[in-house]
């Protein structure tokens, strides 16, 4: 089972952190710079793997990583887990976040949060791999992205057109002796009929 996903950069600022299971925000905070720790320490050359530190778990589980230019991708997994899967995990992570932000860095982790998170659950859900075929997790993201479209559109669509009806249906249920416009009165008003007093 996976235990923790971590991406850090080269100075241990934490990108993305999803921990599957629970621990207090002291506590993690403290994982992560453990980990930092013991990754930064090593070779480029030695194996991507190594025993998790005393914090995650100790010697039942392991840290399985890949650095790919300033950033560390960091599974944390028990012993019931193949490392050079998680190794292959971490791949087509990398490569699905490649292919939806063409060239990703560590500026699309940040402003694009709640889309690497997105990418991450459809990869791994409560600490068990869900998919690993890249077709798959892009379609099922690209399915998410016309969703968020076609939602925006009806917000947009009622936020225009709703909001003034709303408004006026409002004050006349507070007020309903005021004498108000007809809306579409409203609509058709410029600013140009106003006088500046």
């Amino acid at each position: 089972m996976i235990k923790a996903c971590l991406i850090f950069n080269n100075h241990g600022k934490p990108r993305l952190t999803k921990f599957f299971t629970y621990f207090p925000e002291e506590e993690q905070q403290q994982i992560i710079r453990e980990t930092f720790l013991l990754l930064s320490k090593r070779e480029d050359s030695v194996c991507n793997f190594l025993e998790g530190g005393k914090l995650i778990g100790g010697s039942d589980f392991r840290l399985v990583y890949r650095h790919y230019a300033t950033l560390y991708f960091v599974f944390c997994v028990d012993s019931s887990e193949s490392e050079l899967g998680i190794l292959d995990l971490i791949q087509v992570f990398v490569e699905t976040l490649d292919r939806c932000f063409e060239n990703v860095c560590e500026l699309d982790l940040i402003f694009h949060m709640d889309k690497v998170h997105y990418i991450l659950q459809e990869i791994v859900m409560g600490g068990m791999v869900v998919e690993t075929n890249q077709t798959e997790i892009l379609t099922h993201i690209e399915a998410q992205q016309r969703i968020e479209k076609q939602e925006a559109g009806v917000f947009r669509a009622k936020r225009m057109g709703g909001a003034p009806a709303r408004a006026l249906s409002a004050a006349k249920s507070i007020a309903p002796n005021v004498n108000l416009p007809k809306l579409s009165d409203l609509q058709n008003l410029s600013l140009s009929s106003f006088k500046k007093m």
